[in-house]
């Protein structure tokens, strides 16, 4: 792919999702609503504890039979922002499909470093995988999948070894990076980074392109047609970098029409979008 020129400018045009949709608030508000109705009708263990950090927890969303496997959700929200409580609506497609779901938090910047993040999501899986049968999710296929700042994260998991997972072998089955910001370089530029503080080295060092999978399983990436040129680039980026981690026939990232940053997510409360049975394949 061609070299990028850098400047603050574009890369506030290329990361600010809320100038991109000046109607974000009234998709938050959607996902809200959306998210409230699931924890009503699915009733989860909420805030679940797996490390000591004040948002170290976690939702378990669990099915009427024994589950199948567990799906990982990590939310996004530029390491900054949000939190699990709001993506409840992700929850009943895989409920549904007799999966358990986990909505992981975690704390946020600039109170812990993004680096401290993904520490914290690794404790999350390694929590989930020890405490499985206790929590009533069994030990089946565990895949992982985050949107935004979340979709960076999943792919973090996927370039974590064994080892720092504290298990003999890899726990994660598979992978997705919904609209996933995966070199962190262009960051150091961005509004953001006065919470994020980071610099150059640090960038490329905590960039899914410039790691190794430390795992064979499939990693998908997607984004919405209708978001910024960035999110597309990025999500090529992984595409490109992770040859042997794609999805089974994969050609390209998936790109979901008529979809921008805030509304690609909401695919997931729709069992039969492509994206949610994407996700399904991988278990």
């Amino acid at each position: 792919m061609a070299e990028v020129a850098y400047t603050p400018e574009f890369v506030e045009r290329g990361y600010n999702n809320r100038a991109a949709v000046p109607e974000y608030a009234a998709w938050f508000e959607r996902w809200d609503r959306q998210s409230r109705e699931a924890i009503a009708a699915l009733a989860p263990r909420r805030d679940v504890r797996y490390g000591r950090g004040p948002k170290e927890t976690l939702d378990l969303y669990l099915p009427s039979g024994t589950p199948r496997g567990t799906l990982v959700f990590i939310h996004g929200g530029w390491w900054r922002s949000l939190d699990k409580d709001d993506h409840g609506f992700v929850a009943p497609p895989f409920v549904e499909a007799g999966l358990a779901v986990a909505l992981l938090n975690y704390d946020l910047c600039p109170q812990v470093s993004i680096g401290d993040i993904v520490d914290e999501v690794r404790r999350g899986v390694a929590f989930l995988v020890r405490e499985g049968p206790r929590l009533g999710i069994g030990s089946g296929p565990l895949v992982t999948s985050g949107h935004s700042a979340g979709g960076h994260l999943a792919a973090m998991l996927h370039a974590t070894s064994a080892a720092d997972f504290g298990v003999e072998r890899h726990p994660v089955h598979g992978g997705v990076s919904l609209s996933g910001v995966h070199d962190l370089e262009p960051l150091v530029l961005f509004a953001h980074n006065v919470d994020f503080k980071l610099d150059a080295a640090r960038a490329r060092a905590l960039s899914p392109v410039h790691h190794t999978p430390q795992t064979h399983a499939p990693f998908l990436v997607a984004v919405g047609n209708d978001e910024t040129g960035e999110f597309v680039r990025q999500t090529e980026l992984l595409f490109d970098a992770w040859p042997a981690n794609r999805p089974s026939g994969a050609q390209g990232p998936m790109r979901i029409a008529n979809r921008h940053h805030y509304s690609v997510v909401l695919d997931y409360a729709d069992a039969g979008s492509a994206l949610t049975q994407a996700t399904l394949a991988l278990f």
